[in-house]
């Protein structure tokens, strides 16, 4: 158990160089660990550098349940393929849209909803 705890805290940390151009290397064990690709995701927290790989189509997308939905209104074949195009470009834009407002939100330069706006039915 020791030995386990002792190799967790040899991969969590490493000193690396970063060159003339700022430039750094990830050490191997630590990119292949994080089944990283050619792009990483990098931020500014809490005052340290934090890079996190970057997931693509994991599922995110509601592209089951779009479908799920389609087929149940009585789609398919190309009529299917055409609607699901479109449906999935509308729920695109409405995410882009979410995300822009809650940035906006954070950034208090619009207003957010109360507790009160949420759960407060209407009578």
């Amino acid at each position: 158990m020791v030995a386990a705890m002792m190799e967790r805290d040899i991969m969590k940390k490493k000193t690396i160089r970063v060159s003339k151009k700022r430039q750094i290397t990830i050490p191997l064990e630590f990119y292949k660990k994080l089944d990283l690709s050619n792009e990483v995701e990098c931020s500014l927290e809490d005052g340290a550098i934090v890079i996190r790989p970057i997931r693509r189509n994991l599922g995110d997308d509601f592209s089951e349940e779009l479908l799920e939905e389609l087929v149940s209104l009585g789609l398919s074949g190309q009529e299917l393929v055409q609607q699901f195009k479109i449906e999935r470009a509308n729920l695109k834009q409405a995410t882009q849209k979410m995300l822009k407002e809650a940035e906006e939100i954070a950034k208090g330069t619009m207003p957010g909803l109360t507790i009160d706006d949420v759960f407060n039915s209407e009578e």
